[in-house]
C-alpha cells in the first residue's frame, strides 16, 4: 500500500498500518492502553508545517509574513489535508467505525497527517520534505488557485455587518465529539441575535471560519440584506 501511494519500500510497516487506524477504530490493549493514530498525527502535523513553512519560503522570496501565513493556512487546513488523501487513495485504507457524523468529517486529512508522521519516523525529515514538496504538492496543489482563493469568511462577514449597520456576534465552545487530544469546536453565528450560520473545526478559528462560510454558502450579501431587512420589519 505505501509503495503504491507514495512510491517507496518502508522500514517499518507496523508505523503505517498504525498510522490508518482512526480513533473510533482504536484498538485496546491488554495492559488497557488505547492504539490509534492521534499520536503520528500530531507528529505529521508538526512535520507538514514545517516542510511547508520551507517551501513557501523558497518558493515565494518577494512576499511578506503575512502572505506566507494565510497561504501555509490554506494548504495545511483541514480541508485541503483531506482533498489531498483522497487524492492519493489514502481513503480506502483508513480503519474507522461508525457512521459519517461532524467528528469524523476530515479522518482521511488526520490519516494523511499520521502517514506523513510514519514516514518522518522511518525514513527521516528530509525523506518527507522532497516527497511532499517534489511527490505530493507538486501533483495535487495549485498554489495560483490557493492564493486567489477566499478563506477569510468571518472577516468578510464582520464587514459586510459592519456596512449594513447590523451586530454580529460568534458564539463558540467545545464540541461533546472532540477528545482531550484532538478537541473539536463548534461556533454558531447571530446577527442581530438570530442564528444565521454554524461551524465545526479543530479551533476556534476554524470553527468560526466554517460557521461564517456556511453563511456564505446559503445566501449572497443581497439575500442576506433583504433578509434582514425583512427580519427589522417584523420587529419593530
Amino acid at each position: 500500500m505505501v509503495d503504491g501511494i507514495f512510491g517507496f519500500i518502508p522500514h517499518n510497516i507496523e508505523l503505517y498500518k498504525l498510522a490508518l487506524i482512526h480513533k473510533s477504530a482504536s484498538l485496546v490493549l491488554d495492559d488497557g492502553q488505547t492504539v490509534n493514530n492521534e499520536r503520528l498525527e500530531f507528529l505529521g502535523d508538526a512535520v507538514i508545517e514545517s516542510v511547508t513553512s520551507d517551501y513557501l519560503f523558497i518558493e515565494y522570496p518577494d512576499r511578506d509574513e503575512g502572505f506566507l501565513t494565510q497561504l501555509r493556512s490554506k494548504i495545511v487546513s483541514r480541508q485541503s489535508l483531506n482533498a489531498l488523501a483522497v487524492g492519493l487513495g489514502l481513503d480506502r485504507w483508513v480503519i474507522s467505525n461508525g457512521g459519517a457524523g461532524i467528528a469524523q468529517k476530515h479522518i482521511f486529512g488526520d490519516a494523511f497527517e499520521a502517514m506523513i508522521g510514519a514516514i518522518y519516523l522511518d525514513q527521516g525529515y528530509d525523506f518527507v520534505n522532497r516527497l511532499l514538496i517534489n511527490n505530493i504538492y507538486g501533483r495535487f496543489l495549485n498554489l495560483d488557485e490557493l492564493t486567489q482563493s477566499e478563506t477569510d469568511f468571518k472577516s468578510r462577514l464582520i464587514e459586510w455587518s459592519q456596512k449594513n449597520h447590523h451586530r454580529i456576534v460568534f458564539r463558540t465552545d467545545y464540541d461533546k465529539g472532540g477528545t482531550r487530544n484532538h478537541p473539536l469546536f463548534y461556533a454558531t453565528v447571530l446577527i442581530d441575535g438570530i442564528e444565521v450560520g454554524h461551524g465545526f473545526g479543530d479551533s476556534k478559528k476554524e470553527s468560526e471560519q466554517q460557521a461564517a462560510l456556511s453563511v456564505a454558502q446559503s445566501m449572497s450579501d443581497e439575500q442576506c440584506a433583504v433578509l434582514l431587512d425583512h427580519m427589522d420589519r417584523l420587529v419593530n
